[in-house]
Protein backbone atom coordinates (compact mmCIF):
# COMPACT_ATOMS: atom_id res chain seq x y z
CA UNK A 1 0.00 0.00 0.00
CA UNK A 2 3.00 2.41 0.67
CA UNK A 3 4.94 1.76 -2.05
CA UNK A 4 1.43 2.20 -4.50
CA UNK A 5 1.24 5.80 -2.73
CA UNK A 6 4.80 6.64 -3.48
CA UNK A 7 4.90 5.76 -7.07
CA UNK A 8 1.46 7.81 -7.94
CA UNK A 9 3.89 10.44 -5.58
CA UNK A 10 6.13 10.55 -7.71
CA UNK A 11 3.81 10.52 -10.84
CA UNK A 12 2.50 13.25 -9.61
CA UNK A 13 5.68 15.31 -9.02
CA UNK A 14 6.79 14.42 -12.01
CA UNK A 15 4.08 15.44 -14.34
CA UNK A 16 3.97 19.11 -12.16
CA UNK A 17 7.81 19.60 -12.55
CA UNK A 18 7.00 18.87 -16.30
CA UNK A 19 4.03 21.57 -17.06
CA UNK A 20 6.40 23.74 -14.91
CA UNK A 21 9.51 23.31 -17.25
CA UNK A 22 7.50 23.27 -20.50
CA UNK A 23 6.31 26.64 -19.40
CA UNK A 24 9.66 27.69 -18.18
CA UNK A 25 11.17 26.83 -21.86
CA UNK A 26 8.10 28.37 -23.80
CA UNK A 27 8.47 32.01 -21.73
CA UNK A 28 12.34 31.54 -22.26
CA UNK A 29 12.53 29.87 -26.22
CA UNK A 30 13.73 33.46 -27.39
CA UNK A 31 16.49 33.60 -25.26
CA UNK A 32 17.41 29.85 -25.64
CA UNK A 33 17.20 29.78 -29.80
CA UNK A 34 19.68 33.44 -29.57
CA UNK A 35 21.62 30.95 -27.04
CA UNK A 36 21.83 28.30 -29.37
CA UNK A 37 22.67 30.60 -32.34
CA UNK A 38 25.03 32.86 -31.13
CA UNK A 39 25.84 34.55 -34.35
CA UNK A 40 21.85 35.58 -34.25
CA UNK A 41 22.40 37.22 -31.02
CA UNK A 42 24.73 39.37 -32.09
CA UNK A 43 22.90 40.48 -35.09
CA UNK A 44 19.97 40.86 -33.31
CA UNK A 45 21.90 43.35 -30.39
CA UNK A 46 23.71 45.00 -33.32
CA UNK A 47 20.45 45.48 -34.30
CA UNK A 48 19.34 47.13 -31.59
CA UNK A 49 22.31 49.64 -31.17
CA UNK A 50 22.04 50.90 -34.42
CA UNK A 51 18.15 51.65 -33.97
CA UNK A 52 18.77 53.19 -30.45
CA UNK A 53 21.47 55.31 -32.36
CA UNK A 54 19.17 56.50 -35.12
CA UNK A 55 20.82 54.59 -37.75
CA UNK A 56 17.67 53.52 -39.14
CA UNK A 57 18.83 52.12 -42.18
CA UNK A 58 21.78 50.14 -40.68
CA UNK A 59 19.56 48.53 -38.25
CA UNK A 60 16.88 47.76 -40.86
CA UNK A 61 19.22 46.22 -42.63
CA UNK A 62 20.30 43.60 -39.74
CA UNK A 63 16.84 42.89 -38.92
CA UNK A 64 15.81 41.96 -43.15
CA UNK A 65 19.70 39.68 -42.49
CA UNK A 66 18.10 38.16 -39.60
CA UNK A 67 14.52 37.35 -41.32
CA UNK A 68 17.18 35.90 -44.21
CA UNK A 69 19.42 33.94 -41.71
CA UNK A 70 16.72 32.15 -39.87
CA UNK A 71 13.29 32.37 -42.30
CA UNK A 72 11.80 29.01 -39.45
CA UNK A 73 12.41 31.48 -36.11
CA UNK A 74 9.28 31.78 -33.92
CA UNK A 75 11.18 35.82 -33.93
CA UNK A 76 10.27 36.59 -37.99
CA UNK A 77 7.18 38.20 -37.32
CA UNK A 78 8.65 40.43 -34.82
CA UNK A 79 12.21 41.10 -36.38
CA UNK A 80 9.92 42.13 -39.77
CA UNK A 81 7.95 44.59 -37.32
CA UNK A 82 10.62 45.97 -36.59
CA UNK A 83 11.44 46.01 -40.32
CA UNK A 84 8.12 47.89 -41.07
CA UNK A 85 8.45 50.60 -38.01
CA UNK A 86 11.77 51.28 -39.13
CA UNK A 87 10.43 52.20 -42.92
CA UNK A 88 8.25 54.68 -41.43
CA UNK A 89 10.75 56.54 -39.06
CA UNK A 90 13.07 56.59 -42.53
CA UNK A 91 10.32 58.33 -44.33
CA UNK A 92 9.90 60.57 -41.60
CA UNK A 93 13.07 61.19 -40.82
CA UNK A 94 15.12 64.53 -42.41
CA UNK A 95 17.36 61.81 -44.18
CA UNK A 96 16.89 61.54 -47.76
CA UNK A 97 15.88 58.10 -48.07
CA UNK A 98 15.39 55.69 -51.23
CA UNK A 99 11.44 57.18 -52.42
CA UNK A 100 12.69 60.80 -51.44
CA UNK A 101 14.65 63.55 -52.85
CA UNK A 102 16.35 67.19 -51.46
CA UNK A 103 14.53 69.95 -52.97
CA UNK A 104 15.79 73.51 -52.73
CA UNK A 105 13.21 76.02 -52.11
CA UNK A 106 12.42 78.66 -54.98
CA UNK A 107 11.33 82.10 -54.69
CA UNK A 108 7.32 81.71 -54.85
CA UNK A 109 7.09 78.33 -53.04
CA UNK A 110 4.63 77.39 -50.76
CA UNK A 111 4.12 73.50 -49.03
CA UNK A 112 0.87 73.26 -51.24
CA UNK A 113 2.84 73.84 -54.57
CA UNK A 114 5.32 71.63 -53.43
CA UNK A 115 3.10 68.75 -51.79
CA UNK A 116 0.87 69.39 -55.78
CA UNK A 117 4.54 69.41 -57.78
CA UNK A 118 5.34 66.09 -55.92
CA UNK A 119 2.21 64.07 -55.32
CA UNK A 120 2.49 64.28 -51.28
CA UNK A 121 0.95 66.15 -48.81
CA UNK A 122 1.93 69.36 -47.02
CA UNK A 123 1.14 67.50 -43.70
CA UNK A 124 4.32 64.80 -44.38
CA UNK A 125 6.27 67.39 -45.43
CA UNK A 126 6.30 69.41 -42.46
CA UNK A 127 6.89 66.61 -40.57
CA UNK A 128 9.48 65.63 -42.16
CA UNK A 129 11.46 68.59 -42.06
CA UNK A 130 10.02 70.00 -38.66
CA UNK A 131 8.39 72.89 -40.48
CA UNK A 132 6.31 75.09 -38.27
CA UNK A 133 4.18 77.54 -39.77
CA UNK A 134 3.75 78.15 -43.50
CA UNK A 135 6.78 80.27 -44.24
CA UNK A 136 9.55 78.98 -46.65
CA UNK A 137 12.89 80.32 -46.74
CA UNK A 138 14.16 80.55 -50.98
CA UNK A 139 17.49 78.47 -50.61
CA UNK A 140 16.78 76.07 -47.73
CA UNK A 141 16.59 72.43 -48.73
CA UNK A 142 14.57 70.31 -47.32
CA UNK A 143 13.48 66.83 -48.15
CA UNK A 144 10.52 65.46 -50.13
CA UNK A 145 9.01 61.99 -50.35
CA UNK A 146 7.83 61.99 -54.51
CA UNK A 147 7.35 58.11 -54.18
CA UNK A 148 3.73 57.06 -54.72
CA UNK A 149 2.26 54.97 -51.80
CA UNK A 150 -0.73 52.76 -52.51
CA UNK A 151 -2.82 50.74 -50.45
CA UNK A 152 -4.11 47.36 -49.96
CA UNK A 153 -6.58 45.52 -48.65
CA UNK A 154 -7.24 42.23 -47.66
CA UNK A 155 -10.33 41.27 -46.21
CA UNK A 156 -10.01 37.56 -45.46
CA UNK A 157 -6.97 38.55 -43.25
CA UNK A 158 -8.38 41.76 -41.88
CA UNK A 159 -4.97 43.51 -42.49
CA UNK A 160 -4.12 46.80 -44.66
CA UNK A 161 -0.50 46.88 -46.33
CA UNK A 162 0.53 50.16 -47.06
CA UNK A 163 2.75 49.58 -49.79
CA UNK A 164 5.43 51.72 -52.14
CA UNK A 165 4.88 49.74 -55.83
CA UNK A 166 4.81 46.44 -54.77
CA UNK A 167 7.32 47.14 -51.42
CA UNK A 168 5.39 46.53 -48.27
CA UNK A 169 6.08 49.54 -45.84
CA UNK A 170 4.23 48.55 -43.05
CA UNK A 171 1.05 46.19 -42.17
CA UNK A 172 -1.95 47.42 -40.10
CA UNK A 173 -4.74 45.14 -38.08
CA UNK A 174 -8.06 46.73 -39.26
CA UNK A 175 -11.52 45.88 -38.95
CA UNK A 176 -13.97 45.47 -42.18
CA UNK A 177 -17.59 44.65 -43.20
CA UNK A 178 -19.72 42.55 -41.16
CA UNK A 179 -21.33 39.84 -43.93
CA UNK A 180 -18.42 40.38 -46.02
CA UNK A 181 -19.89 43.75 -46.68
CA UNK A 182 -16.85 46.10 -48.16
CA UNK A 183 -16.69 46.73 -51.66
CA UNK A 184 -14.06 44.70 -53.51
CA UNK A 185 -12.15 45.99 -56.59
CA UNK A 186 -9.44 49.38 -56.86
CA UNK A 187 -10.91 52.56 -55.56
CA UNK A 188 -8.80 55.97 -55.35
CA UNK A 189 -8.84 58.06 -52.17
CA UNK A 190 -11.24 61.49 -52.93
CA UNK A 191 -11.64 63.44 -50.15
CA UNK A 192 -9.75 63.35 -46.52
CA UNK A 193 -11.09 65.08 -43.18
CA UNK A 194 -9.38 65.12 -40.42
CA UNK A 195 -11.75 64.52 -36.97
CA UNK A 196 -14.86 64.02 -39.32
CA UNK A 197 -18.59 64.35 -38.04
CA UNK A 198 -20.36 61.37 -38.61
CA UNK A 199 -24.02 61.68 -40.68
CA UNK A 200 -26.10 58.64 -39.33
CA UNK A 201 -29.62 57.97 -40.32
CA UNK A 202 -32.06 60.05 -37.84
CA UNK A 203 -28.66 62.00 -35.75
CA UNK A 204 -25.53 64.34 -36.53
CA UNK A 205 -22.78 62.60 -34.23
CA UNK A 206 -19.83 65.42 -33.90
CA UNK A 207 -16.24 64.37 -33.66
CA UNK A 208 -15.59 64.79 -29.95
CA UNK A 209 -18.69 62.33 -29.25
CA UNK A 210 -17.77 58.84 -27.76
CA UNK A 211 -20.03 57.47 -30.26
CA UNK A 212 -18.34 58.56 -33.19
CA UNK A 213 -17.51 55.38 -34.82
CA UNK A 214 -15.63 56.87 -37.35
CA UNK A 215 -12.85 57.96 -35.01
CA UNK A 216 -10.06 60.74 -35.98
CA UNK A 217 -9.57 60.51 -39.22
CA UNK A 218 -12.01 59.74 -43.07
CA UNK A 219 -10.04 59.26 -46.03
CA UNK A 220 -12.85 58.58 -48.80
CA UNK A 221 -13.01 56.42 -51.24
CA UNK A 222 -15.15 56.71 -54.65
CA UNK A 223 -17.78 54.82 -53.03
CA UNK A 224 -20.00 56.86 -51.28
CA UNK A 225 -20.13 56.45 -48.05
CA UNK A 226 -17.10 54.15 -47.94
CA UNK A 227 -13.94 54.83 -46.77
CA UNK A 228 -10.85 54.36 -44.15
CA UNK A 229 -11.05 55.92 -40.96
CA UNK A 230 -10.41 55.72 -37.25
CA UNK A 231 -12.33 53.84 -34.47
CA UNK A 232 -14.29 53.67 -31.05
CA UNK A 233 -13.60 50.57 -30.85
CA UNK A 234 -10.38 49.20 -31.31
CA UNK A 235 -10.65 45.72 -29.01
CA UNK A 236 -12.55 45.15 -32.46
CA UNK A 237 -9.71 45.23 -34.15
CA UNK A 238 -9.36 41.92 -36.81
CA UNK A 239 -12.84 41.37 -36.92
CA UNK A 240 -15.61 42.16 -39.44
CA UNK A 241 -18.00 44.02 -38.22
CA UNK A 242 -18.05 47.41 -39.93
CA UNK A 243 -21.06 49.04 -41.91
CA UNK A 244 -18.39 48.40 -44.63
CA UNK A 245 -15.85 50.88 -44.07
CA UNK A 246 -11.94 49.93 -43.41
CA UNK A 247 -11.73 50.70 -39.80
CA UNK A 248 -8.07 51.39 -38.46
CA UNK A 249 -6.64 52.02 -34.92
CA UNK A 250 -6.41 56.07 -33.91
CA UNK A 251 -2.83 56.56 -34.30
CA UNK A 252 -2.72 54.47 -37.07
CA UNK A 253 -5.10 56.01 -39.64
CA UNK A 254 -3.60 59.47 -38.08
CA UNK A 255 -0.02 57.95 -39.25
CA UNK A 256 -2.09 56.81 -42.69
CA UNK A 257 -3.58 60.07 -43.35
CA UNK A 258 -0.29 62.26 -43.04
CA UNK A 259 1.03 59.88 -45.70
CA UNK A 260 -1.42 59.75 -48.29
CA UNK A 261 -2.42 62.06 -50.66
CA UNK A 262 -5.52 62.49 -52.46
CA UNK A 263 -5.78 59.81 -56.26
CA UNK A 264 -3.79 57.64 -53.95
CA UNK A 265 -5.16 53.88 -55.33
CA UNK A 266 -6.60 51.59 -52.68
CA UNK A 267 -7.00 47.81 -53.33
CA UNK A 268 -9.42 45.84 -51.60
CA UNK A 269 -9.56 41.95 -52.72
CA UNK A 270 -12.00 39.16 -50.80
Amino acid sequence: MKKRVFIIISLIVVVVLGIALFKLIGKNSNKLSLIANPSQGKLLNLAKAQEEKGEYTLAKESYQNLIKQDSSSRNVSNWQKHVEDLNIKLIFSPAVTPGSIEYEIKPGDTLTKIAKEFNTTIELIAKINNLEGSVLRPGNKIKVWNTPFNVFVDKSQNILMLRSGNDVIKTYVVSTGANNCTPVGNFKIVNKLPNPTWFKAGAVVPADSPENILGSRWLGINVPGYGIHGTTEPQNLGKQVTQGCVRMFNPEVEELYMLLPLGTEVTIVD
